[in-house]
């Protein structure tokens, strides 16, 4: 009764009138700014302010009036990270624990701002209590200060003690997580940087991977497991060494089944994720489907992630020449109700899948029944042909697979002039426009293409193409997720094809 007391003087000198939150009863209210405004948001309608202010009330984005509701909507979206659902079904017990934890931990400090410590003493035991279990090394130092402090305060030297040793033995945690994140850090940091640019991770991973490995064997850390594992993926995915980044994930599920009190689904999701791009490299698409209907299960379906891992799954099939499957895999994910609602750069890279999916249908079909009756109905081949298909700078790569595509149509179709026009666009974008450190591999394959331009599309007049080809081979194809890296179908097997069409 005595901590109700003191939280409701707090509350009766302090109550705001009304809490603004986005909850199912407000957003049924459809004449609302708001709700307009969240609604837009949520389909991805608006790219800036300028489409927002523009949108909802038809002015410039410095207009006082939806600066206002900018500012509102920002405060009402704040106020709601408070009520956030989190008994959902792929939520773990680890995640719930540690948002509660922290929500909590934000009502201690309030209740001590406000003199009501002895409520606040009380939260923070209960808070303790959770940390421990789940061993948040930041909460349990946070919750075992504020207690060792109250101890002294009333001469619990008993108490004093026991939170103490807490506050001693998990800050030291704390301090070696907190260099298991730096040194993950600095990985991801640098990793994703053009290979060519990458010697010095390269020259210092190893000393990260060690001191990893070090940090866990001294401390009992999920944390710092997590972060050992997640550092030795990116090492053998740097050195291409796949089978190897396989085990480490392998390693990395089996901590994870072990230790269900520490389960996170955002980093089991990583690893599986990891494991299809490890197969996808490795062009093992036995294992990869077996690995991807399993790994499936554990994504809700439609999810951002879910998506990520149908990419991986699609490419895999569509480098191991499984077309049928592409095309099965393809259909599940665009299909889905919310692909709808994916970013625009996710769209447009399934549709440049589609636009591949229509031209193996093309090329193959006839020798292939089952293939043929997978034609797309709603493929226009002369629309595409006609598209001048131009993509944001950002977006260029976009741009160049969507023009490769036009010029394997057109050399499909004997349309030779058409095909050249094509490629001296491409030679344009390698001459001038692609960085030869992020687009290495494809500005060998437009050399390719060049020759073959220089040859008549004919085969056996072609020349000057080993240099080239022996340059693309020895630059293996790597992909990390980002588009610069994006080959629907490997370059190699792409000009071997375009050889056998021509044959």
């Amino acid at each position: 009764m005595k901590n109700l007391i003191e939280i409701s003087k707090i509350v009766t000198k302090k109550k705001v009138r009304k809490i603004e939150i986005f909850d199912d009863h407000s957003l049924k209210n459809k004449n609302s700014k708001f709700n307009d405004f969240y609604e837009s948001l949520m389909l991805n309608k608006f790219k800036n302010d300028r489409d927002a202010a523009s949108a909802l009330y038809g002015c410039s984005p410095t207009d006082d009036k939806y600066r206002q509701l900018k500012s509102r909507f920002r405060k009402r979206l704040l106020n709601t990270l408070f009520f956030l659902d989190i008994n959902l079904p792929s939520t773990s017990n680890y995640e719930r624990a540690y948002y509660s934890c922290n929500k909590e931990w934000t009502l201690v400090k309030i209740l001590l701002s406000n003199g009501a410590s002895s409520t606040a003493y009380s939260l923070a035991k209960h808070i303790l209590t959770t940390a421990l279990k789940f061993k948040f090394a930041d909460v349990i130092v946070n919750c075992a200060r504020i207690l060792r402090e109250g101890s002294a305060d009333i001469g619990d030297e008993k108490r004093y003690e026991i939170y103490d040793a807490h506050v001693k033995q998990f800050a030291n945690i704390l301090e070696a997580e907190i260099r298991s994140e730096e040194l993950y850090q600095r990985v991801i940091m640098n990793y994703l940087k053009p290979q060519s640019k990458n010697q010095n991770l390269e020259e210092k991973i190893d000393t990260y991977c060690d001191a990893l490995v070090g940090l866990s064997e001294v401390y009992d850390s999920p944390v710092i497991v997590y972060n050992m594992f997640l550092v030795w993926t990116y090492r053998y995915q740097m050195l291409s060494d796949f089978n190897s980044m396989l085990e480490v994930c392998n390693k990395a599920e089996t901590y994870i089944e072990q230790n269900p009190t520490y389960y996170r689904g955002d980093k089991l999701a990583i690893f599986q994720l990891k494991k299809m791009s490890a197969y996808l490299h490795l062009h093992d698409w036995k294992n990869g489907k077996v690995n991807a209907e399993k790994c499936l299960q554990s994504f809700p379906k439609g999810s951002d992630t879910w998506f990520q891992f149908m990419e991986y799954y699609l490419l895999l099939a569509f480098h191991t020449e499984n077309n049928i499957n592409a095309i099965a895999i393809y259909n599940d994910a665009v299909g889905n109700s919310k692909f709808k609602k994916q970013s625009l750069e996710v769209k447009e890279k399934w549709k440049i899948y589609d636009i591949y999916l229509n031209y193996i249908i093309e090329s193959q079909g006839k020798d292939n029944p089952v293939l043929e009756t997978q034609r797309r109905k709603m493929f226009r081949l002369s629309r595409f042909l006609s598209d001048p298909i131009l993509y944001p700078k950002d977006h260029r790569i976009f741009t160049v697979l969507m023009v490769v595509a036009q010029v394997l149509f057109f050399i499909e179709k004997k349309s030779f002039t058409s095909a050249e026009e094509r490629i001296d666009r491409l030679k344009n974008y390698a001459n001038r426009q692609l960085k030869k450190e992020e687009y290495y591999r494809v500005i060998q394959f437009i050399r390719l293409l060049q020759q073959l331009s220089k040859a008549d599309f004919q085969v056996s007049r072609l020349s000057n193409t080993q240099k080239y080809h022996d340059k693309l081979t020895e630059r293996k194809f790597l992909y990390r997720g980002l588009i610069s890296e994006l080959e629907v179908i490997p370059f190699e097997k792409l000009w071997e094809l375009i050889l056998s069409r021509l044959k």
